[in-house]
């Protein structure tokens, strides 16, 4: 893959991204959201309010120690902070339907009631570091189900890999963690829809000399600088 420039501003949050123009992956990022991108360029009285849901656990909800929760820092807050400043005319919501503690399966529950209510026009969906208890065969069914009811209501999806779980080695390929990052993949690929590859970005951060747990706030929640890199990840669809 070719180079991905980054220029940051003072918050460390990625101001602009290009890609060069024979990267595989420039498709992707430039087209998945057309829709939702003409959408967020207009002015009043043309605009309207574009709904961004957040659909999974403790991560997108914020928690830095349990039970504090750092709402300014998480990912949902830097991805509106880094839109609003890109689309100065857009009227924005991040909705968090997410619940700490939960799997993918509870939050499959509660998709048409909790979730689809609020006619998302992007929803991200983050269960994985919940879901290793719960085995691979029924959290695959429970996000199949989510994605296949947001998908057939025109709602644009794009799945997270997990984040860091203290002292999990993030290079292993045996873990629990690995195999539901591959899980999410297998998903997004079967399902046509989007990907945020959280894990790699960590795994990347691993490969070039820095200890994980320098992004974690706890055990199994980011601190600012692990929502950042999950944040970067997405603002590249924008």
């Amino acid at each position: 893959m070719k180079k991905i420039l980054n220029n940051t501003d003072s918050f460390g949050y990625i101001d602009e991204i290009k890609l060069n123009d024979t990267d595989s992956e420039e498709t992707t990022y430039k087209d998945y959201l057309t829709n939702v991108k003409l959408e967020l360029v207009k002015n009043w009285p043309a605009n309207r309010t574009i709904n961004l849901v957040f659909h999974g656990h403790s991560v997108p909800s914020g928690y830095n120690q349990t039970p504090i929760v750092n709402t300014l820092n998480s990912y949902p807050h830097q991805v509106l902070q880094k839109l609003s400043a890109k689309y100065p005319t857009a009227v924005i919501n991040t909705i968090k339907t997410s619940i700490g503690g939960e799997n993918s399966i509870q939050g499959a529950r509660r998709f048409d009631e909790d979730v689809l209510v609020y006619k998302p026009d992007v929803l991200f969906i983050d269960y994985s570091l919940n879901d290793r208890s719960q085995g691979l065969e029924a959290t695959y069914a429970a996000w199949d189900e989510m994605i296949k009811k947001a998908v057939a209501k025109g709602i644009k999806v794009i799945l997270l890999t997990p984040s860091p779980f203290r002292d999990v080695d993030m290079l292993s390929t045996t873990t629990e963690l690995y195999q539901h990052t591959e899980q999410v993949k297998r998903l997004a690929t079967e399902n046509g829809v989007a990907l945020v590859d959280s894990y790699e970005q960590f795994k990347k951060a691993v490969l070039a000399g820095n200890n994980v747990n320098n992004y974690l706030s706890s055990f199994n929640h980011p601190n600012a600088a692990g929502h950042t890199l999950i944040s970067n990840e997405i603002i590249k669809f924008f």
